[in-house]
């Protein structure tokens, strides 16, 4: 059998076998999904096959398209972003991603918060951390892939299991994303499997049907948070078993609405703008291809953020504090907010400290 088949017929069964969060047996572990996500205390070493970059994408996107790669990928991360070391230490250690990841891309690191001047494919410039918010980095790693003509192939926010990153390695590198939908990409390797309906992880906090949330013509009293899960999901029962059991998240969803949805059912619901619909035509709409994912509203029904990723009790908190506080009027980027909120808290405990050795 040829390698590129033997490689295509190795990834196509990954795929098959990995469709997201419990449509079929992803062979997720523990260890992928639950994990201390407090800030490290050591700086985060990235790989030596990242591409040592000027910072001029646009020239590294050229180098790549002659080395007869499909373009390059830009990984945005932080020095002590335990979720990006989550990718370093999974994702990017496994040897059929890394491989296929350097046969098609070439990788670029960008840190978040450097005010060194980076040149786009396009030929802008501005500041790596003026990039991270115009690509709208709230969570980190992001990865966004560009293809040769310099577009925008696909994004990733946030941490991934390595069959998500296997899936959307080949996505780009094959040229679906021209033809279909990350989303559709992944449920068309669900065709011909047969699943039973699974039951969703039930909370006192949450709504019961029918689902109105339209919020169009009349603003709510409260934001609104919707999760949507899918049955035999092991993300959703890590969420529901650990990260929800916490006293200080259940405390902090308190000011919320809140309403799950199975992404994938034909559950009647009116959307915040007042749309009619279904649950599983909403999440179309809304791309959503990972479970569980929680969206947020705002009172007037406006999107504020989602998590579509893997998430863990320190982001979980400070996404719904940002969200309750209305921090995102002030401050639209959340891990500035994040960032900006963390000093005021240093900067207040320091303050409090001195006052009291005078105090002594």
């Amino acid at each position: 059998m040829p390698s590129r088949l033997i490689l295509f017929v190795f990834l196509f069964g990954a795929i098959l076998a990995s469709i997201p969060c419990g449509r079929a047996s992803t062979g997720t572990t523990d260890d992928d999904l639950s994990f201390d996500d407090t800030p490290l205390q050591n700086v985060i070493v990235h790989p030596d096959w990242f591409k040592e970059s000027f910072l001029d994408l646009e020239d590294d996107l050229q180098e790549a398209i002659e080395a007869g790669k499909r373009g390059i990928i830009v990984y945005f991360g932080q020095q002590r972003c335990p979720y990006c070391k989550k990718l370093m230490d999974i994702g990017f250690k496994q040897p059929d991603i890394v491989e296929y990841i350097q046969r098609h891309f070439d990788v670029i690191p960008i840190d978040i918060w450097s005010t060194e001047e980076v040149t786009l494919p396009d030929g802008r410039t501005m500041t790596e951390r003026e990039y991270s918010v115009a690509m709208n980095t709230n969570f980190t790693p992001s990865l966004v892939f560009y293809d040769k003509d310099g577009r925008v192939a696909l994004r990733l926010r946030g941490y991934y299991p390595p069959y998500q990153l296997r899936a959307a390695i080949e996505y780009v590198a094959d040229g679906h994303y021209l033809r279909e939908s990350f989303r559709d990409y992944l449920a068309r390797g669900d065709k011909g499997m047969h699943f039973e309906p699974g039951d969703l992880n039930e909370e006192d906090f949450f709504d019961r049907p029918p689902y109105n949330l339209d919020r169009s013509k009349y603003p709510a009293d409260m934001p609104l948070v919707v999760f949507f899960e899918q049955g035999e999901c092991h993300a959703c029962d890590v969420l529901h078993g650990e990260i929800l059991r916490r006293k200080v998240v259940r405390k902090a969803l308190k000011p919320f609405q809140a309403v799950q949805l199975d992404m994938w059912s034909d559950t009647p619901v009116v959307t915040p703008n007042g749309e009619a619909t279904t649950a599983r035509e909403w999440a179309r709409k809304l791309g959503l291809f990972y479970a569980p994912t929680l969206i947020f509203f705002d009172e007037h029904g406006r999107e504020i953020i989602r998590i579509d990723s893997v998430v863990q009790f320190v982001r979980l908190r400070n996404v719904l504090n940002y969200v309750a506080s209305k921090g995102y009027l002030e401050e639209p980027n959340f891990l500035r907010w994040t960032a900006r909120t963390r000093k005021v808290l240093l900067d207040a405990q320091e303050t409090d400290a001195q006052s009291q050795k005078r105090d002594r």
